[in-house]
């Protein structure tokens, strides 16, 4: 945890402190008022634990502070999803984020990721990688270390094999056809989808394009067990951690999980996308 985050946990803390205080009531009172074991009360006032939206109307309504409770739940909103401007967060260039994910991948069990525009990192080839780090990087100005960026994710895959660890990706059909760098890179990268679908730990959906409203999400997500889900935008990324929001992302992953193509059914859309690029590649 940032100390900025955890200074606005203890502010948050304080402040239903407070209202506690102004109602006249303990912390044991509170607790019995509300259903929470006393320790509770004490490690969310210290900034140590986050509530629920149920768990702030319960404290308020003890509290008789039932006005107060949207703006609670709005505050702890915010303190729960940490916002990561990628202008100031990669100023220092594009392998000092590469880096500081590292630690994250390692000790997560279960990562379930879905993409749909582009081949998720992990499951990147070298040139593909490559061309999205440049990219990345001429988008925001940054400093050019995408080589040594991308060597850090290279070197970052060695989680598909090594370790505990389980994976469950989700592609868009239209992330096959996203054209990164060429025709000629892109049947590389196609070829090593496949080729990744052998590994044990490692499980690949295809969602195909005529699926329906249900199988689609306007964003592209990463499930880190069920303790985070990142979201990535042009401008910044999102760490969730509140529990509701990422029981959300959950069940749309298994929705969409439902309506992916795996196994042969996905190689077959897989050899589809690449034989569209070969013809590209022997016409160009």
């Amino acid at each position: 945890m940032s100390a900025k985050e955890r200074r606005a946990r203890e502010a948050f803390g304080n402040r239903l402190r407070e209202i506690r205080l102004d109602a006249g009531l303990t912390g044991r009172q509170l607790a019995d008022a509300t259903g929470f074991h006393f320790t509770k009360v004490s490690r969310v006032e210290h900034g140590g634990q986050s509530l629920s939206d149920a768990d702030i109307r319960a404290w308020a309504s003890a509290c008789g502070a039932d006005a107060q409770i949207p703006d609670l739940i709005t505050q702890m909103r915010t303190v729960d999803t940490a916002y990561r401007e990628w202008r100031r967060h990669t100023r220092t260039g594009l392998r000092r984020l590469q880096d500081s994910a590292a630690s994250l991948y390692e000790r997560t069990r279960l990562l379930r990721a879905h993409e749909h525009w582009v081949v998720p990192g992990l499951l990147q080839t070298a040139a593909y990688s490559q061309a999205i780090m440049t990219d990345w990087a001429r988008t925001h100005d940054l400093p050019d270390d995408a080589e040594p960026a991308n060597q850090v994710r290279m070197d970052r895959q060695r989680v598909l094999r090594e370790g505990d660890h389980r994976f469950v990706f989700l592609l868009a059909e239209q992330a096959l056809y996203s054209r990164v760098p060429s025709a000629e890179a892109m049947i590389e990268q196609l070829d090593h989808l496949s080729t990744t679908m052998d590994l044990p730990r490692v499980s690949l959906g295809i969602i195909p394009a005529t699926a329906g409203l249900g199988a689609h999400t306007q964003t592209a997500f990463w499930i880190f067990d069920d303790v985070l889900v990142r979201v990535e935008t042009l401008t910044a990324g999102l760490d969730i951690t509140r529990a509701e929001e990422i029981e959300l992302y959950v069940a749309a992953f298994e929705r969409m999980r439902d309506a992916a193509a795996f196994g042969r059914n996905a190689i077959a859309l897989i050899a589809k996308a690449r034989h569209e690029f070969a013809q590209q590649s022997a016409t160009s």
